[in-house]
């Protein structure tokens, strides 16, 4: 008999170091009930969709899970489909800072940026 091989599956965002490394001081600044980051994708904004990254108190069965050095990184369920194959990066200059992201399921944004059509 042979052993059955599985497959990891890749992880649905691809963080980039330097999300990574917001991930780890966001989780060191965390409130104590904490136990990671949480991306989704609400409906709000022009297009229809934004990114939305929070606190989360307690684990979604749901949920797609990424362990980074910095602490437990968490994908909405719901809003999986829409992030598959993205990459996530944190960027900040003189005049703003956040978290950036390349869509290639996004088939529109709005105006500023803030939201997205699929």
């Amino acid at each position: 008999m042979t052993e059955a091989k599985t497959r990891v599956r890749p992880a649905a965002v691809i963080l980039t170091p330097a999300a990574e490394a917001r991930i780890a001081k966001l989780m060191g600044e965390a409130p104590a009930d904490a136990i990671g980051v949480k991306l989704s994708t609400p409906r709000r904004g022009c297009s229809g969709l934004a990114y939305s990254v929070d606190y989360v108190a307690a684990a979604n069965p749901l949920d797609e899970r990424i362990e980074t050095p910095g602490g437990t990184f968490f994908i909405d369920g719901a809003s999986v489909l829409y992030l598959i194959g993205s990459t996530m990066d944190w960027q900040e200059d003189d005049f703003t800072a956040g978290f950036v992201f390349q869509n290639p399921n996004a088939k529109g944004t709005c105006g500023c940026g803030e939201s997205f059509t699929v």
